[in-house]
C-alpha cells in the first residue's frame, strides 16, 4: 500500500507521518492531548492476504458506481453496497420507530421522534450491525445497540444545533428541533434520548451474555462522557476564534467529538456479536481511523458543497471561525490525509473473512467518498 508522507506537510501531526511500508507501526500523539485514544496506537497486519482477493464492491460513491481503485473481476462475487445500506437503514428505522413510540407525555415523544426519525444515512447503526456479523453474530443480537448509538447520535445533533452551541437552523433538510419545539423541549428531548439509549441497550438486548451487555454499556458510556464526546465538544467551543490552534489540537477535537461514537458503534457490534478480544481491538483501531476520516471529509464538504446538497447549513464552520483541516492545510492536503486514513483503516480488515468484511470495507469507502 502506498503511504502518504504527511510529515512533509504536517510537521506537528505525529499520528500518520510514517512514510515506510513497515508492517508494524506506532503512532504516538503529543503529550498535550491527555485523552486521545490514538495515542501509542500500534498494530500489525498479516503479509499474506491482499485486497485483490476481496469481492468487488458496487457503491454509490463515484460517478463510475464503483469504489475508487477497485478492480472489477467477473469471477468475484459482487457486494451491492447501495442495497445493503437501504436494507439496513429500513430495518434500523423500523426498530427505532418501535422503540420510541408516540405515547404520553406526547410533546416530548414528538420531539424525540422528530429528530430520531428524520432520515439520515444510519452509518453508525450500519457499522454496528456489520461489525457484529463480521465476528459471527446475528443482527438480532445487536439491533438494540445499533438503535442506542443512533439515539445518542441524534441527541448530540439536537444539542449541537442549539443557539448556545452551533446555533443551526437546518438539519437533514428540515428545521432543527429547537426551531420546531423550542429550546426547552429540544434540550429535554436530547436528554430523554440519551437516557433511553442505555435503557434500551440494557433491557432489549437478547441472545447475549450479561457480561457482554455490561461491557457494551461501559464502552458506550465512556465514549460519550467527559473523556469522549463531551471532551471534544468542550474543546471545540473553547477553540472558536483562536489563532494558534495546531493540528494536534484539531485532531483531539475530531477524535473525541466525532470519532468516538463511530468507534463505539463498531466496538459494541464486535462485543455483542461474540468477538474475541483480539478482534474487538483490531476493529476498534479500524473504527478510530474511519471516525477521524468521517470528520476530515465533513470539514471538506462544509467548504465545497451547498446547504441544499448537504441538508444542513454549509460554511458554518467558516462563519464561526472554527479550525478545520482545510483551514489549516488546505483542501487538497486534507483530501490526501483522508485517503491515508482510509487506506490504513482497510489494512486492519485484512485477515478477516473477505465476504464478511465487505460491508465494513464499503462503509469505509463510503465515508471517504460520500457526497454529503
Amino acid at each position: 500500500m502506498a503511504s502518504v508522507n504527511l510529515g512533509s506537510w504536517v510537521q506537528s501531526y505525529s499520528s500518520f507521518n510514517q512514510a515506510s511500508r513497515s508492517r508494524s507501526r506506532s503512532f504516538p500523539l503529543p503529550g498535550s492531548l491527555p485523552f486521545n485514544p490514538l495515542r501509542n496506537l500500534s498494530f500489525s497486519t498479516p503479509k499474506t492476504r491482499s485486497f485483490t482477493s476481496l469481492p468487488s464492491i458496487c457503491s454509490v460513491l463515484t460517478k463510475e458506481d464503483t469504489v475508487k481503485g477497485e478492480e472489477q473481476d467477473p469471477q468475484k462475487p459482487s457486494f451491492d453496497f447501495k442495497s445493503y445500506m437501504v436494507q439496513k437503514a429500513s430495518t434500523v428505522n423500523q426498530a427505532l420507530e418501535s422503540a420510541v413510540s408516540l405515547r404520553d407525555p406526547v410533546k416530548i415523544h414528538e420531539a424525540m421522534r422528530y429528530s430520531l426519525l428524520a432520515g439520515g444515512k444510519r452509518v453508525r447503526p450500519a457499522l454496528c450491525l456489520a461489525a457484529c456479523e463480521l465476528v459471527g453474530g446475528q443482527e438480532s443480537m445487536v439491533m438494540p445497540a445499533a438503535c442506542a448509538v443512533e439515539m445518542i447520535h441524534t441527541m448530540s445533533l439536537i444539542h449541537d444545533d442549539l443557539p448556545c452551541m452551533d446555533n443551526d437552523d437546518l438539519r437533514r433538510g428540515k428545521p432543527t428541533n429547537h426551531k420546531v419545539f423550542g429550546e426547552d423541549i429540544a434540550v429535554l428531548a436530547g436528554d430523554a434520548l440519551l437516557a433511553f439509549a442505555f435503557e434500551h441497550l440494557a433491557v432489549s438486548t437478547v441472545g447475549v451474555t450479561p457480561g457482554r451487555i455490561v461491557r457494551a454499556i461501559g464502552e458506550l458510556a465512556k465514549a460519550i462522557g467527559a473523556e469522549g464526546l463531551v471532551a471534544g465538544q468542550v474543546v471545540d467551543i473553547n477553540s472558536e476564534g483562536l489563532t494558534d490552534v495546531g493540528l494536534d489540537h484539531l485532531e483531539f477535537i475530531h477524535v473525541h467529538k466525532t470519532a468516538v461514537l463511530l468507534e463505539a458503534a463498531v466496538v459494541l457490534g464486535a462485543i455483542l456479536g461474540g468477538g474475541c478480544d483480539e478482534d474487538v481491538e483490531r476493529l476498534r483501531k479500524f473504527a478510530r481511523y474511519i471516525g477521524l476520516l468521517f470528520q476530515v471529509v465533513d470539514d471538506i464538504l462544509d467548504v465545497t458543497k451547498s446547504s441544499k446538497e448537504l441538508g444542513k447549513t454549509a460554511g458554518k464552520d467558516l462563519v464561526a471561525d472554527k479550525v478545520t483541516y482545510p483551514k489549516l492545510i488546505g483542501i487538497e492536503k486534507s483530501r490526501e490525509f483522508a485517503e491515508k486514513l482510509r487506506s490504513d483503516a482497510l489494512e486492519l480488515l485484512q485477515g478477516f473473512d473477505p465476504e464478511k468484511a465487505a460491508p465494513l470495507i464499503a462503509l469505509a469507502n463510503y465515508i471517504a467518498y460520500r457526497p454529503n
